[in-house]
C-alpha cells in the first residue's frame, strides 16, 4: 500500500512513517500549504493520513487560535476540494483529531459515543471531523483518530517534561486531580495502522488506563528516580500559556472503547510500562 502522509515531519508523522515502512508500505509526503500539489501527489496513493495542524502547545492568543482553526478546518477542506477534481481518488482517508473533542471534566468519563464539548478546542475538533467526514462523499472510507497525550522521548508532552523532571524540578500541575488520557507513541502508530487497514468512524487514541496529573507526576518521578515535591500553581500555567493552560489544568478521562472493539490490542496499556520502555 502507498500512503500519503500530510504532516509527515511532525512527531506522530515520523513514527507513523517508520511503522508503515517497517511493514513494507510505501510513504509519500505533501503539505497542505499547497492543496493542489498535495492532491496531485495523492493520485497514485492508496490511502491518505492527514496529521497536519498548528501546534496547540504554545501560548494562545487570537492569532494562534486562528492558525489552529485554519490548519485543521480550512486547509483540509481546500485539499479535499482539490481531490474532488481528480479523476482518480484514494479509497481511504484517515484524519487526526483530538480528545479535546469531548471538552474537559474532572468527573465524567468519555468514549467514542460521547457528545462533543463546547469550549474552543471542542468546537475546533467538531468542525475538523466534519471536514474529514465529507471525504465519504468522494467514496472514501473515513476514519478519525482522537488523540490523547502522546508519550515519546523525541517529541510530544513527555519530551517537554523530561528536562525539568530530571533536574528535580517536576511536580504536580494545578490541583493534580485533572485526568491525563495518555498513549505511548507506538500504540498511537498502531491505531493509525488499524484505521488505514479496516476501521471507519471515530477511534480514541489513548490508553485504556488514564491517570490523574498527580499519578502521572509520581510515576514519572519514580521512573527517573527524582523527587516531585514542587508544584506549578494554576495561575503560573495560565500566565505562561494563556487560555491554552486549560489542556494541562482541566483534562478529561477518555477510554478507547471502540478502538478495542475494532480489535486493537495495546502494547503499553499501563503508564508504568510505557515509561519503563521509553526511559
Amino acid at each position: 500500500m502507498k500512503v500519503l502522509l500530510l504532516g509527515a515531519s511532525g512527531f506522530v508523522g515520523r513514527h507513523l512513517a517508520a511503522a508503515l515502512r517497517r511493514r513494507g508500505d510505501e510513504v509519500a509526503t505533501a503539505s497542505l500549504r499547497d492543496p493542489s500539489s498535495a492532491a496531485a501527489t495523492a493520485l497514485d496513493c492508496d490511502a491518505i493520513v492527514n496529521l497536519a495542524g498548528e501546534s496547540i502547545a504554545q501560548r494562545w492568543n487570537d492569532d494562534v487560535k486562528r492558525r489552529i482553526e485554519t490548519s485543521r478546518i480550512a486547509a483540509p477542506h481546500a485539499f479535499l476540494n482539490e481531490l474532488e477534481r481528480q479523476e482518480r481518488r484514494t479509497s481511504v482517508y484517515v484524519s487526526a483529531s483530538a480528545i479535546g473533542y469531548y471538552g474537559t471534566s474532572e468527573t465524567a468519563t468519555f468514549d467514542e459515543k460521547s457528545p462533543p464539548g463546547d469550549d474552543f478546542l471542542a468546537r475546533v475538533c467538531t468542525r475538523w471531523e466534519r471536514v474529514a467526514a465529507s471525504a465519504a462523499a468522494l467514496h472514501m472510507r473515513v476514519a478519525i483518530v482522537r488523540t490523547g497525550i502522546v508519550l515519546g522521548t523525541d517529541g510530544g508532552a513527555l519530551a517537554t517534561m523530561l528536562v525539568p523532571f530530571r533536574l528535580g524540578l517536576g511536580g504536580i500541575a494545578g490541583s493534580g486531580r485533572q485526568w491525563y488520557s495518555w498513549i505511548h507513541i507506538a500504540d498511537l502508530a498502531g491505531i493509525y495502522l488499524l484505521a488505514l487497514d479496516s476501521a471507519a468512524g471515530a477511534l480514541n487514541g489513548c490508553s485504556p488506563n488514564p491517570v490523574t496529573n498527580a499519578e502521572f507526576t509520581h510515576a514519572l518521578g519514580v521512573a527517573l528516580h527524582r523527587p516531585t515535591i514542587l508544584r506549578t500553581p494554576a495561575f503560573a500555567l495560565r500566565a505562561m500559556l494563556g487560555e491554552g493552560a486549560t489542556i494541562a489544568l482541566e483534562g478529561q478521562r477518555v477510554l478507547p472503547k471502540r478502538t478495542q472493539e475494532c480489535g486493537y490490542r495495546f502494547e503499553f496499556p499501563l503508564l508504568s510500562g510505557a515509561l519503563a520502555n521509553l526511559l
